[in-house]
């Protein structure tokens, strides 16, 4: 969530405004205008007019759960939309876009299918920042970083580089927490054991851990602010972990004309089902938190009691590049993060290069053998 000041309290009360009319026509030659993350505004591709889009108009709303039948539906622009069959993903092309494989997967089965119109519409995004250049740059350095990989691959040439807007749904809340638990104290006692030394029994002693267990109990108060679930299934979740969270400081209130040129996936995580991992997720930390706040060395038997209240939401789209090269006949799909750049995916490996390390530490296993 943007951070809040006395003022940004009463945009929540706002009420939504009337969606503009898209004009995405050059005022110079009458092409069509994209979103260029280069210079940060609608640019035209054939004459270099380009144009500002204000990024202070409209409000961003946080919602109460029980509200989402008061958001605005669609992506409020003329789309369509393409369901890949391996991956599940749903991604909506601009009037002009075209595409042969899934921006995920790089799966060729992809279908034309009809746009949700009755899709929950994104209350803010975060501009695509980072321009394809970039992007090659940076795939190019992650490349040559890579470890017991085919020397062949970094020669890769030929890739498709696709901006993509990610679905997510960011989650406000307040959460009380009451624990319970035996709180354990390490303390050491010396004990004598018998021993047999050439034969004979003798006597020696040692120390011993032990833990003095008593019982524990106390509470705490926190506050979580923009906890993003990731509403895509074309994005793997050990990647998505991998690329980080975004900086949702960049948030501004949604506009069509960011879309324009870029493709966008629809959400295949609905509003009910992202709370309901935001609440695991939230669950889950909460008991963390409440296990360190456990006096002692050690404890047992934590039992937490969490009340949440307050429960506010967003859907947002959030910025990144999706990569598909091919290697051996088969695709890999690579990640880059929108606002920082960061590259994180899947490449193959060099049995080779494998096993020539598992030689060469086997020699050199051996020789220390034979020399001791």
């Amino acid at each position: 969530m943007a951070k809040k000041t006395q003022q940004d309290e009463e945009l929540f009360e706002v009420e939504e405004s009337e969606p503009h009319e898209v004009d995405l026509e050059c005022d110079e030659c009458g092409a069509r205008l994209t979103w260029d993350p280069a210079v940060d505004a609608l640019s035209c591709s054939y004459c270099g007019y380009s144009r500002t889009v204000e990024r202070g108009e409209g409000t961003i709303l946080e919602r109460p759960l029980a509200e989402a039948g008061a958001a605005a539906r669609g992506l409020g622009a003329d789309v369509r939309v393409l369901r890949c069959e391996n991956c599940g993903a749903r991604v909506a092309l601009g009037e002009i876009g075209t595409s042969e494989a899934c921006v995920f997967c790089g799966s060729a089965s992809v279908l034309a299918q009809d746009e949700n119109r009755n899709a929950i519409r994104p209350e803010s995004l975060i501009p695509l920042d980072v321009s394809a250049g970039e992007v090659e740059e940076r795939f190019k350095t992650w490349v040559r970083g890579l470890w017991f990989r085919p020397n062949a691959l970094k020669n890769t040439k030929r890739f498709d580089a696709v901006g993509v807007y990610i679905p997510a749904w960011t989650f406000d809340c307040e959460v009380a927490s009451a624990w319970s638990a035996d709180s354990g104290t390490y303390y050491y006692v010396t004990v004598r054991h018998a021993v047999r030394v050439n034969g004979r029994t003798q006597m020696r002693t040692r120390r011993v851990r032990k833990v003095r267990w008593r019982p524990a109990w106390g509470d705490r108060r926190d506050t979580y602010d923009d906890l993003q679930i990731l509403a895509s299934h074309g994005i793997k979740a050990d990647l998505a972990r991998e690329l980080g969270p975004f900086d949702t400081r960049d948030l501004v209130p949604y506009r069509p004309e960011y879309l324009a040129g870029w493709r966008a996936e629809e959400y295949q995580i609905d509003l009910e089902q992202g709370w309901d991992q935001a609440r695991d997720r939230i669950t889950a930390m909460q008991r963390d938190r409440c296990a360190g706040d456990v006096p002692g060395d050690t404890h047992r038997r934590l039992s937490v009691r969490n009340t949440i209240a307050d429960v506010r939401w967003k859907h947002v789209l959030l910025p990144m590049w999706t990569l598909t090269y091919r290697f051996g006949g088969k695709p890999y799909t690579v990640l880059v993060h929108g606002q920082t750049g960061k590259v994180v995916g899947k490449a193959p490996f060099s049995v080779f290069k494998i096993l020539g390390v598992i030689v060469l530490v086997l020699a050199l296993a051996a020789m220390v053998f034979l020399f001791v």
